[in-house]
């Protein structure tokens, strides 16, 4: 009988030895799956991070490692397999309000725009004063069509944090989309005071001045952008189809001239080198430039125009611009 009693008590003590050697083990394991991971991701070993996070997770299911695998997966362009990863971690702590806004992120690359208004509502709900939950918001109203609802949103942001840069941008070029260039001009101008640097706000504001007749000042500003940032292919085309515009046409063709010299495959700039050409009267040249930038960039915009055609020739004369 003292044998019996002294084998159970034995075992149950090697049992419970067996289970803290396991946990231990696995805990061992976790650290070394889930730093490893990190410095995986850091030497730009990303495919190997996602693996290490991965395992890890099925030891244990780690907040911070699930968001390391969140970033890793973003970083591969994999938005789905990070959305799910972050339903769970909303599931783990609903309010969590920096995992609310790295989900709302993803459901912008995922156009889930509804589901990015419901996160955004939930984050404000969460912490009243934060300002970043109204302005991304408003981008979702935006291409939901909900442009004055986007405004209201954008007014919120900035009452919230009055030097918000990109609130006051972004509530300029919707006003400047509904045609209320005079209301956009101020939100553009405190843009530009707050971040003098950024060539998007010289974009925008010579759009603005265009849209209401001062082409001084427009063109003024592209050049502004351009001197901030020579390799803006927004600037150049803008700058450029404002010379087609005030019908200064060697001046444009000398001008996209030069911005095709320095990138050979713009191939907007081809395609709007070709429209000046054309209104000169150079027909073979507009073609050549046409074709150009068609062969560049065939899903673009003059190629989609041209969509169904059989050759260049019949695209030529049913008037390529």
């Amino acid at each position: 009988m003292g044998n019996f009693f002294t084998s159970l008590f034995s075992s149950s003590k090697k049992n419970e030895d067996t289970v803290e050697e396991k946990v231990k083990n696995d805990q061992k394991n976790f650290d070394i799956l889930k730093y490893d991971g990190v410095r995986a991701q850091k030497m730009g070993q990303v495919a190997y991070a996602i693996k290490c996070f991965t395992e890890a997770l099925n030891i244990e299911e780690d907040f911070e490692t699930m968001n390391y695998l969140v970033s890793a997966y973003s970083m591969t362009n994999e938005t789905g397999k990070a959305l799910d990863v972050l339903n769970r971690m909303v599931e783990l702590e609903p309010e969590h309000v920096n995992t609310l806004l790295t989900r709302v992120s993803v459901l912008f690359m995922l156009d889930k725009d509804q589901e990015v208004i419901a996160d955004c509502m939930r984050v404000i709900e969460l912490d009243a004063s934060n300002h970043l939950p109204w302005f991304l918001m408003a981008k979702a109203k935006r291409t939901t069509g909900d442009p004055l609802g986007a405004i209201a949103d954008l007014t919120k942001a900035i009452a919230l944090k009055d030097d918000f840069t990109d609130a006051y941008l972004l509530r300029a070029e919707i006003l400047l989309a509904m045609k209320q260039g005079k209301e956009a001009l101020p939100d553009i101008e405190k843009a530009i005071s707050l971040a003098p640097e950024e060539e998007t706000t010289y974009l925008v504001r010579g759009k603005i001045h265009e849209s209401l007749g001062d082409l001084g000042a427009a063109a003024a500003d592209y050049q502004q952008a351009l001197d901030l940032n020579p390799f803006n292919e927004d600037a150049c085309i803008l700058k450029g189809t404002l010379l087609i515009t005030k019908e200064q046409l060697d001046e444009a063709i000398a001008f996209f001239d030069d911005a095709i010299d320095i990138k050979p495959d713009f191939a907007k700039a081809y395609a709007e080198r070709g429209r000046a050409k054309n209104l000169k009267g150079d027909k073979e040249g507009a073609f050549d430039d046409l074709k150009k930038s068609i062969e560049l960039n065939p899903e673009g915009e003059e190629a989609k125009k041209f969509e169904g055609q059989h050759n260049f020739d019949n695209m030529y004369k049913g008037g390529i611009f």
